[in-house]
């Protein structure tokens, strides 16, 4: 029988907070594959159910995972990958096969929430594949009477030119011109912009300078004051750089979603411990029941933890240990 060995610190905050949370908010996981360990995907499914987990998000098709969630009731966010955008912005044919293949079948017995064309492919050589991807789904969608499935993609940060302090946050030169035509289509179609989130990576950057109770939720002290908003923590600052960012360009109705966020129990010494790691995602969680941030005081937010498993196949030790749990 397999044994799960789970990061307890971790998981416990995780899953006193999340009962709570899905009555009102969307808390969900990512699931990510990469790994030589990993479970079968009934087994994801059966411990997302055990735990109440009721989104989830995976970053391509995975025809095991979808057969495991029919009937499920578990909301998932489905990617499409970065290296498939080419052929089907430029065929439609592939576009309908991919729709036929990915979506049509499970219909019926899968949520799909969000269809997410590319990942933090803004800026890339991806980039101009968005749109025209995006337009086709939503078309193929309607056809199909699937107009609740909304379509978007997913940012970091690195399509903002300027992001701190947040009132200062802006699209860059290279992605504006991008980024404003999906935010087009995102307000038309009544559909969120999602962005990944990480304090860490900046605490990482520049640990002398940037103060880690900061980033952990934890400073009891306003630790950034801009203007007359007040930032306790490095989360809502960094949402509201892209709320102003999008204001900037006209848009101050589009929603965000965070994709992914959470903090490494491993890999960069004294930065990644299980007990931050347990820290970070317990007050991400808490968080994200609550509206709005300083910038948009009443804005909803849905999230997804950075994520399910460690995934031993990933590049850096860091990447490797986000997870929430770990199978053996």
């Amino acid at each position: 029988m397999t044994t799960y060995i789970l990061q307890a610190l971790i998981l416990s905050a995780i899953t006193v907070s999340i009962a709570a949370a899905v009555q009102t908010f969307n808390i969900g996981v990512n699931y990510g594959m990469l790994g030589d360990d990993m479970l079968d995907a009934i087994e994801v499914v059966k411990i997302l159910k055990m735990y109440s987990i009721d989104n989830l998000r995976i970053l391509a098709p995975d025809h095991a995972t979808l057969e495991a969630l029919r009937k499920s009731n578990i909301k998932l966010c489905l990617g499409i990958r970065n290296e498939d955008l080419p052929y089907l912005a430029t065929r439609q044919k592939d576009m309908n096969e991919w729709f036929a293949e990915n979506v049509q079948p499970y219909v019926e017995e899968v949520i799909f929430s969000y269809i997410t064309v590319g990942h933090e492919t803004i800026p890339s050589d991806y980039a101009p594949f968005i749109l025209p991807v995006m337009q086709d789904l939503q078309t193929l969608l309607h056809s199909h009477g699937l107009d609740s499935i909304k379509v978007s993609t997913v940012i970091s940060t690195a399509s903002l030119g300027t992001s701190s302090p947040p009132s200062h946050g802006i699209f860059s030169t290279e992605t504006r011109v991008t980024m404003i035509d999906v935010l087009k289509f995102l307000k038309n179609t009544n559909s969120p912009l999602l962005i990944n989130v990480y304090p860490y990576f900046v605490v990482a950057e520049d640990p002398v300078n940037v103060r880690l109770d900061y980033a952990l939720f934890t400073a009891k002290d306003v630790v950034v004051k801009d203007g007359n908003l007040s930032y306790y923590n490095m989360f809502e600052a960094i949402v509201d750089s892209f709320f102003w960012a999008m204001e900037k360009e006209g848009f101050n109705d589009v929603e965000v979603v965070i994709s992914e966020s959470g903090w490494p129990s491993a890999g960069n010494g004294n930065l990644t411990t299980p007990e931050m790691a347990y820290t970070y995602n317990y007050h991400f969680v808490r968080r994200v029941q609550n509206l709005g941030t300083p910038k948009r005081p009443q804005a909803s937010l849905e999230g997804f933890i950075y994520e399910l498993f460690n995934e031993n196949r990933k590049g850096t030790t860091v990447e490797q240990n986000f997870g929430i749990m770990y199978p053996k």
